[in-house]
């Protein structure tokens, strides 16, 4: 079997496992305006393009352009370009430090990606993941 073939089934086997997805969700519930709610999940998945290329940046040995990704579409320099001060308002305090620790995470990994370290920069992509990851079992959007 190729590995184009296995993909979705390792990840169908790994969806169904994790408790994320479990019958009883039981993440909290915060209701947002339709339009904060739309704005909100379009930037979340643009996050996830951003890590994508990131990713792509730092297996091709690119650290500047990672950085630049990170810095400009995560980091603290994007918090204007996404509305943060208009969407934090709607949210727990919790909820919205976890998103303060994603950007700063991904600003600290834009300077350490900056210094040319491709291991050190990979430690600190983790701690971009990790608080999106954090944010995503403790909160569910309506």
């Amino acid at each position: 079997m190729t590995y184009k073939a296995i993909l979705p089934l390792v990840l169908a086997a790994s969806l169904s496992a994790s408790p994320i997805y479990a019958e009883q969700d039981t993440r909290q519930l915060v209701e947002f305006p339709e339009m904060m709610r739309t704005h909100m999940l379009g930037n979340m998945r643009d996050h996830l393009v951003a890590i994508d290329e990131i990713l792509t940046h730092l297996a091709a040995d690119e650290l500047e352009k990672a950085a630049d990704v990170a810095e400009s579409r995560l980091g603290f320099s994007s918090l204007e370009s996404h509305g943060a001060s208009h969407i934090a308002k709607f949210m727990p305090e919790s909820m919205a430090e976890a998103g303060t620790a994603m950007h700063r995470a991904a600003s600290q990994f834009a300077r350490v990606a900056q210094e040319g370290e491709a291991l050190a920069a990979y430690k600190k992509l983790r701690d971009i993941t990790a608080a999106c990851t954090a944010c995503h079992a403790g909160y569910r959007a309506m």
